[in-house]
């Protein structure tokens, strides 16, 4: 199990990264989001509330290019499970579980981003609650070492979440021209007890030329409510 912050402060440019775990006093399950870019395209961006979740809207329409892989909702909520990813197979996952299907027969209809060279995976993840427990699931969907036709699919599913540990799986294994694809299985990492401390530790620790914007999520075990913070490079924090 790593410390978060020396785990992200080593990486300069990891992409776009979940984290998902249980506070050490056991009784929040947490959620992280967080985004980064090197274009001015990708950097021109800020996390927005909507309906429960939140979406990508540009910061300054007039500098807004493509839209087509950088405007999307990050986390939406389907009755008790939150669904966290990197692109619009967060509107996948949801259709499907509306429809009685699972987390893995709706990305099994998807793969990798079409951005070549990088083909930058698709990351997911969903907390689903029940009572005054939690469980949930990753998935990353990449091509074979570049190879755009060949997508590979990877699933991980925690049941009985430890406190104070969690996962973390992001986008890039660093920078690079293309953009190394994350290897091997999502990283054990700590979480922190205090949405605040744990808010400013992930920001922190972000590389500051390339961050963009970040989404924390405690959802308490007992109550069902959830205390969230966005902190967006453009425009400051929200609660």
């Amino acid at each position: 199990m790593e410390q978060l912050a020396t785990y992200l402060g080593s990486n300069p440019y990891p992409g776009r990264g979940i984290i998902i775990g249980k506070s050490p006093e056991g009784r929040n399950a947490v959620i992280a989001y967080f985004i980064m870019g090197r274009s001015e395209n990708s950097r021109n961006r800020v996390f927005k509330r909507n309906n429960g979740g939140i979406r990508t809207e540009a910061y300054d329409p007039a500098k807004l290019k493509d839209p087509s892989l950088i405007i999307y909702s990050p986390v939406r909520i389907y009755e008790d499970t939150t669904i966290v990813t990197n692109g619009d197979q967060t509107d996948t996952i949801y259709e499907f579980l509306k429809a009685g299907k699972t987390f893995e027969e709706a990305l099994r209809t998807r793969s990798f981003e079409p951005d070549a060279p990088n083909f930058t995976p698709r990351i997911s993840g969903i907390v689903t609650v029940t009572g005054n427990s939690f469980s949930y699931k990753l998935s990353i969907l990449k091509s074979d070492r570049g190879n755009e036709d060949q997508c590979l699919r990877f699933f991980y599913e925690y049941e009985n979440p430890i406190k104070g540990e969690g996962h973390i799986i992001h986008t890039y294994e660093g920078d690079g021209d293309p953009l190394p694809s994350f290897t091997g299985e999502p990283r054990c990492v700590c979480i922190g007890n205090d949405i605040e401390s744990f808010t400013r530790n992930i920001w922190l620790s972000l590389n500051e030329d390339n961050k963009v914007s970040l989404f924390v999520r405690y959802i308490d075990l007992l109550t069902g409510i959830a205390d969230t913070r966005i902190v967006n490079k453009n425009g400051g924090k929200k609660k």
